[in-house]
């Protein structure tokens, strides 16, 4: 995944009937969450609020949010060696409501939710494998975590991004075969589009490309290679940090502790990078994009 065109304005651009405006946060499972932290921290996220009820600490960076959830309902069996999991996504949106019934009424299941007291309902459908796809429209001057969350005494709410980095895309394994099943579940649910084969971004170019209808970002879907004898699971993989300098970033990365991947195959370069695996399954992918 990466960007290195300019879009322009044209007629043609695909409509967007839910306000879909990027994403608001992703969501990580884990056991572990004392771990997951000191690997976020040295992505520069930092923990700048607690949830008031349950296991929950949000880390932020620039414009990106990240929720690390330790509660017993989000684990749902898993233990303190299983490897952290993205387990949900949030999408700004103009009406919540609206696209989460929006959704539904094209085939989507429902999430459902047990908001406690003083907490918010948040609308949601089932993403791959188990995770959730929640709809936000809560995120300007009023957030989601104006209500939840309570900030930790004398931590910066709004550390700066390293080289600017903010959301660039996600990441998803589809099962053998699955990709045109899913390509029609964004497209039907949430206006996503697909791009041609030729536009290819980053230094990982394999799977298929879908672009939000706020052209905000992107998602890409990999199915396992034919001979491979790996798992058919479907989830989503890592998340794409998009930056103007990949080199940049990966320098000041690499100061704060962060090992890259360098193989052959797959090694740093001014388009793109890739974490080496932290906790067994934590990867981030930095990819060049000058639309900013």
């Amino acid at each position: 995944m990466s960007s290195d065109f300019t879009e322009r304005e044209s007629p043609a651009d695909p409509p967007n009937p839910i306000g879909l405006d990027g994403i608001e946060y992703v969501e990580f499972a884990t056991a572990r969450p004392q771990a997951l932290g000191q690997v976020l921290e040295t992505i520069g996220f930092k923990p700048v609020a607690r949830h008031r009820s349950r296991e929950v600490l949000l880390y932020r960076q620039g414009p990106m949010n990240l929720v690390v959830n330790a509660s017993p309902g989000a684990l749902r069996g898993a233990t303190p060696d299983d490897p952290p999991r993205i387990s949900a996504i949030a999408l700004r949106v103009r009406d919540a409501r609206a696209a989460f019934e929006r959704a539904l009424e094209r085939g989507a299941w429902e999430v459902p939710t047990h908001a406690e007291v003083m907490e918010l309902h948040i609308p949601g459908i089932r993403g791959p494998g188990g995770s959730h796809i929640y709809f936000v429209d809560r995120y300007r001057d009023f957030s989601i975590y104006d209500v939840d969350f309570t900030l930790i005494p004398t931590v910066d709410p709004r550390p700066p991004a390293i080289a600017g980095m903010h959301f660039f895309g996600v990441v998803q394994y589809v099962g053998m075969g699955r990709t045109d099943d899913w390509i029609e579940f964004y497209r039907e649910l949430l206006d996503f589009s697909r791009l041609p084969d030729d536009e290819r971004f980053g230094i990982l170019p394999k799977g298929t490309l879908l672009r939000s209808a706020c052209r905000q970002f992107y998602l890409q879907l990999i199915e396992p290679a034919p001979s491979a004898l790996i798992s058919d699971d479907e989830m989503f993989q890592r998340i794409g940090l998009g930056t103007e300098d990949v080199l940049a970033a990966v320098g000041e990365l690499r100061r704060h502790g962060v090992e890259f991947l360098e193989t052959p195959a797959t090694h740093t370069e001014d388009r793109g990078a890739l974490t080496r695996p932290a906790l067994g399954s934590v990867m981030f992918e930095l990819v060049r994009d000058r639309r900013r």
